[in-house]
């Protein structure tokens, strides 16, 4: 007569009682499939992260040229190209030494003063009200300023 060492038998089980269930199985691949879902709908707009860094950089720009043009009392303006070429935008009127950026990093944005050819940026420390619209694809983000306070994302113009 055999033995058998506690916890271990040597009987068989009974049909599918050693698996899971085709439900137990159809939930975990549901479950599954809805967390990947929601982590896909978390994840942020790669267009519009683009646009906002470019946005935020073009800020920064046009400050430092804003700061450059109080500092040497001249008069400087901010042209995007309308004609793709090898600037994306121009500084009017910084001395050669102030070296600032003329390409967006991404290089389908584009840009266009609203109710003007170009943003004038000093050499008044109040410049007036200015509007600019970034595009990217079907993206859109506008800059403004008051004319006293910085350039800073602003609500968009119908």
């Amino acid at each position: 007569m055999p033995t058998s060492a506690p916890g271990s038998s040597s009987a068989r089980r009974p049909p599918g009682a050693g698996g899971f269930t085709l439900i137990e199985l159809m939930i975990v691949v549901m479950l599954v499939a809805l967390t990947a879902g929601l982590v896909s709908l978390a994840l942020p707009d790669p267009t519009q992260s683009r646009l906002e860094h470019e946005g935020a950089r073009l800020a920064a720009l046009l400050e430092s040229a804003r700061a450059e043009a109080r500092a040497s009392g001249l008069a400087v303006a901010w042209v995007p190209a309308s004609v793709p070429g090898d600037d994306d935008f121009t500084f009017v009127g910084l001395p050669p030494s102030a070296k600032l950026p003329t390409q967006w990093l991404d290089r389908r944005v584009s840009a266009e003063v609203i109710g003007a050819r170009s943003l004038q940026l000093g050499p008044d420390a109040i410049i007036g009200a200015q509007h600019l619209r970034l595009r990217l694809d079907e993206r859109r983000l506008e800059l403004a300023t008051d004319g006293l306070g910085p350039f800073a994302v602003a609500a968009p113009t119908p």
